[in-house]
């Protein structure tokens, strides 16, 4: 289904438009989620730095509204109806990285209600390395969807996979520790943001091995992680 949806994106058909458009959203949510990594981490954002979180969540959400015009406008015309699977895709697509940037937006906020520097323990260093992965599998997404690379792609989805257990397993860790109430919070918050972060893209990576009806399957079975066909 990917590789006849690409092929029509890269045409001179009306959809290398939203193509176009939703490449563009997929950079912006990973710069993004690097700026309000910084700010998570580092609690020195200046308001020009959180200006630039806003503004930036503001253009991704502003794509998926553009797309989501393209694509009505595009199924408007009966000629286009063949091409209904592919644009319905799409949507479901659009959402996941319009929903990456929300979580981003609201990692960065996190120092509003939690200012004290994060402990400089191992329960830090996990995070940073969970940090490390969610941004590396956002960087490649992209290239793996337009490339359509069905081996790359399995693999992302089994980093995906390990990275949400052990956010899982993080916040466990969190419960079980002495932190105050403002550490404690600041901390499940950010690991349970860079796990939904984590999850929508791999919704975005299942389009590149999964049918329409069964996008977002990247947690069962039906994602083949083997040599199976």
């Amino acid at each position: 289904m990917l590789r006849e949806l690409l092929s029509i994106f890269r045409s001179d058909n009306p959809l290398k438009a939203m193509a176009d458009n939703f490449a563009e959203m997929l950079k912006l949510s990973y710069d993004l989620t690097v700026m309000a990594g910084d700010v998570y981490f580092e609690k020195t954002a200046v308001p020009d730095q959180r200006t630039l979180v806003y503004k930036q969540d503001v253009k991704i959400n502003k794509l998926e509204r553009v797309i989501r015009k393209q694509v009505l406008s595009h199924l408007a015309i009966r000629a286009n109806s063949p091409h209904l699977p592919y644009c319905l895709a799409l949507m479901s697509l659009v959402k996941d990285v319009e929903r990456i940037g929300d979580y981003a937006k609201n990692l960065s906020e996190i120092p509003d209600f939690s200012p004290a520097a994060l402990p400089d323990d191992e329960v830090t260093a996990e995070l940073r390395e969970i940090r490390r992965g969610v941004e590396e599998l956002l960087r490649t997404a992209g290239r793996v969807f337009d490339e359509s690379d069905d081996e790359e792609a399995i693999e992302l989805i089994r980093i995906g996979r390990d990275l949400s257990h052990r956010a899982d397993a993080l916040v466990a860790t969190i419960a079980r520790s002495t932190y105050d109430a403002a550490n404690a919070v600041g901390l499940v918050l950010g690991t349970r943001y860079y796990k939904r972060i984590g999850a929508h893209i791999l919704n975005v990576l299942s389009s590149v091995v999964m049918p329409l009806h069964k996008l977002d399957y990247y947690d069962e079975r039906e994602v083949p992680l083997g040599d199976e066909e």
